[in-house]
């Protein structure tokens, strides 16, 4: 089968002029082969090898193209990398890898096409097209790859075993792969992840996020969750969340499930965000349910300060995957810690102080705040469905109409610590954080206005029951 007339970007006559000129046969590899036979056009790299030099190549390729873009060179893993047109281009020589039990970083030598092929992680992955003159546009695919294609499912094109344990991200790329692509993972590969499963250990922490981040970024990820709690991997990297898979009956009063509660939170809050921050905030956002866990006989189950001690928690997961501690974590952290704030509002009477407290503590991320809470709606009691949604229309129009009125939305005090310092001659001093922590409640709790006046003739009458004159 010939796919010359796919081929239609310049570069790839680029790249076939260059091989030719050094004498070395290439081949496009990878995902934008399988991407281009499923009709997907989500891939943004190129993957090149050449039976050869990569980086010979991808230097040769930079100085025939009319921009002369700089080439980037990883000598280490022998590979180059340039862009054309926003596109990433990368260059890599064939080779032949062995490994050892300790590490992912194999021991390369260079090798044919097929040694390349045979190192790839599943059959779909393994398929190339030639750009050389005597084949141009010829698919080559020694797996029967394109079978697997067309039979959506995902099995590696050498012993699973040997695959996995060699390089153990590659069981996370294909439940990634499965979510994605909605392919079944083939029942031998999918037995030697779970077998493979404590291999995952070697990996970073940032390379697993890296693929937990995909994950999250498809439409339904509670796809690869299953398949990572099905195959030991969840409770790996993530046994915060598989403690929550358990369900306990007391005299005759049970809890639901909030680990598959969790997952459709997940799914239902993703066709509302591409903000991956927000998806993970609905991951973790009952973590704390499994240690705060309690028997009650006259309540039943309870959780109390589960949201308090789950913002605790999913800094010290973030700690330990080596994610990002700056916003992006107390971004989450503070979305867990505040998940329940606006449930709480809609199941009572909506004061308007108790919406200034949720805008106030919420801040810019109130918006994300409502979306996550309504994403928590799991409930399959059509009526109860309906009712809570219109509820949180109501906490929703309650927020717009509370802001336009007393802009509480990071609002600083009218009256700053300075002012203070001045209208009663004091020195930095407790009393002065005792004056602007009453100046906020007053305006939270709607006992004055957010504004100068009200907040000057307020402090005057506390100031004098403190003993304090201007």
């Amino acid at each position: 089968m010939n796919y010359k007339s796919a081929l239609n970007n310049t570069i790839f006559e680029v790249i076939a002029q260059a091989s030719q000129e050094l004498n070395v046969d290439s081949y496009v590899i990878g995902g934008f082969v399988r991407d281009l036979l499923l009709n997907r056009n989500s891939k943004k790299d190129i993957d090149i090898v050449a039976v050869g030099s990569g980086i010979e190549l991808a230097l040769k390729v930079s100085s025939l193209l009319p921009n002369k873009p700089k080439v980037q060179v990883f000598k280490t893993y022998g590979t180059a990398m340039l862009q054309f047109e926003g596109v990433e281009i990368e260059f890599v020589g064939a080779r032949k890898e062995s490994y050892n039990l300790e590490s992912r970083n194999p021991v390369v030598e260079n090798g044919t096409l097929q040694d390349d092929q045979n190192r790839r992680d599943y059959t779909i992955n393994a398929l190339a097209i030639s750009l050389n003159p005597h084949n141009y546009g010829e698919l080559i695919d020694p797996f029967d790859g394109l079978k697997d294609l067309d039979s959506k499912i995902l099995q590696t094109p050498l012993d699973p075993d040997i695959t996995f344990s060699d390089d153990p991200l590659r069981m996370l790329r294909g439940i990634r792969f499965a979510t994605q692509l909605g392919f079944e993972i083939e029942e031998k590969s999918l037995n030697s992840i779970t077998k493979n499963a404590e291999r995952i250990k070697i990996i970073s922490g940032e390379r697993i996020v890296e693929e937990l981040n995909k994950i999250l970024s498809t439409e339904k990820p509670s796809i690869g969750f299953l398949l990572l709690y099905k195959t030991g991997l969840l409770d790996i990297i993530l046994p915060e969340l598989t403690a929550l898979n358990q369900v306990e009956e007391i005299e005759g009063h049970t809890h639901k499930n909030n680990f598959y509660h969790t997952l459709e939170v997940v799914d239902n809050i993703c066709p509302n965000t591409d903000d991956v921050w927000l998806r993970w905030s609905a991951l973790l956002h009952d973590i704390g349910k499994a240690p705060t866990k309690r028997f009650n006989k006259k309540q039943g189950w309870t959780f109390h300060g589960h949201e308090f001690l789950g913002g605790k928690m999913a800094k010290k997961i973030f700690e330990r995957l080596h994610m990002p501690l700056n916003h992006k974590m107390k971004f989450v952290q503070k979305m867990v810690m505040m998940s329940s704030r606006p449930i709480v509002l809609s199941q009572d009477t909506v004061t308007d102080s108790a919406v200034r407290r949720l805008v106030f503590d919420a801040g810019e991320d109130v918006e994300n705040l409502m979306t996550l809470c309504e994403a928590d709606i799991t409930t399959k009691n059509p009526h109860k469905f309906k009712k809570y949604h219109s509820n949180f229309e109501i906490v929703r129009k309650k927020i717009v109409e509370v802001e336009e009125r007393d802009s509480v939305r990071n609002f600083q005090p009218p009256i700053t610590g300075e002012e203070i310092m001045a209208l009663f001659d004091l020195k930095p001093s407790r009393e002065i954080g005792v004056l602007k922590e009453a100046v906020k409640e007053a305006i939270l709790e709607g006992e004055i206005a957010n504004n100068y006046e009200e907040a000057y003739a307020f402090i005057l009458k506390r100031a004098e029951k403190m003993g304090l004159k201007n």
